[in-house]
């Protein structure tokens, strides 16, 4: 069955040189109804200059749902700062009608112990309860990444005993070695938000960085319409989000936007018919 246009969201990752508003007006002009917040934009700012009243009237007028913001980083350090961080995209996520938050572990190399990731999970649960908000722990696939299994990723949620759900992305499932052979360990039902990427740079996988990460094509070595298939014939259902990362993406008009995304949605559509 073809994925329905209803479960595709775009990440403002793939259009960080237009305001809000523009990237809100594009996404409904495809047909689209969902989209991604960040923290990470040139602004520093999840809403830009906007305030949170003035991005919610804008997602009604649009008719928009905000799925997620990204992120917290990194969510399995126990310190302060990284406390504080979270509450305040949390406020943010409330306050903007955001229904989740995404948190990412730490990625410089450093090892950090199963039992931390999973205590750091413990302390900030009741932060997330507090504000209404979901979490989504994203693994990243990267050599230096503190968790690269979502299938470990997932383990921990269980054994911490909070209720964060699994982001999957299909670019970190490449660059984890073993992500093909735990996949049959994970529970679809937990998975809360799939990631959607392609690359065509032909480095090797342990080389790949997100500046390779583009829209999707026909020579995408991440394979990301075959895991989208795989992730269906498990019985997925939930949403899809775009979240192209590379520097080029910054000087794409809208038109080339647009052409990105009605691409990537064709080619999906087409192997999941």
């Amino acid at each position: 069955m073809t994925i329905a246009l209803q479960r595709f969201c775009i990440n403002r990752k793939i259009a960080p040189s237009l305001s809000i508003e523009a990237f809100f007006r594009l996404v409904s002009e495809l047909g689209l109804h969902k989209v991604e917040l960040r923290n990470d934009l040139p602004s520093g700012k999840v809403t830009d200059a906007l305030t949170h009243q003035q991005v919610r009237k804008l997602a009604d007028r649009y008719q928009l749902e905000i799925l997620t913001i990204n992120a917290v980083y990194p969510f399995n350090r126990h310190s302060a700062e990284v406390r504080q961080l979270t509450e305040s995209l949390l406020k943010e996520a409330q306050a903007i009608g955001a229904k989740s938050l995404v948190m990412c572990p730490l990625n410089d190399g450093t090892v950090v112990a199963p039992q931390e990731t999973l205590a750091a999970m413990r302390e900030l649960a009741p932060l997330f309860e507090q504000y209404g908000v979901q979490g989504l722990v994203e693994p990243l696939g990267f050599p230096q990444s503190s968790l690269r299994s979502a299938a470990q990723a997932q383990a921990l949620i269980r054994d911490a005993q909070v209720p964060f759900k699994l982001l999957i992305d299909t670019f970190h499932h490449h660059l984890y070695p073993q992500a093909e052979e735990e996949f049959s360990q994970l529970d679809i039902s937990e998975i809360g938000l799939v990631h959607l990427s392609g690359v065509d740079d032909p480095r090797p996988r342990e080389q790949l960085t997100d500046d390779e990460r583009i829209m999707l094509t026909p020579h995408d070595r991440l394979l990301t319409c075959q895991q989208v298939q795989h992730l269906e014939a498990r019985g997925y259902q939930g949403d899809y989000a775009f979240e192209p990362f590379a520097p080029q993406l910054a000087s794409w008009r809208e038109e080339d936007i647009r052409r990105e995304i009605e691409q990537s949605i064709a080619l999906i559509q087409r192997h999941c018919a």
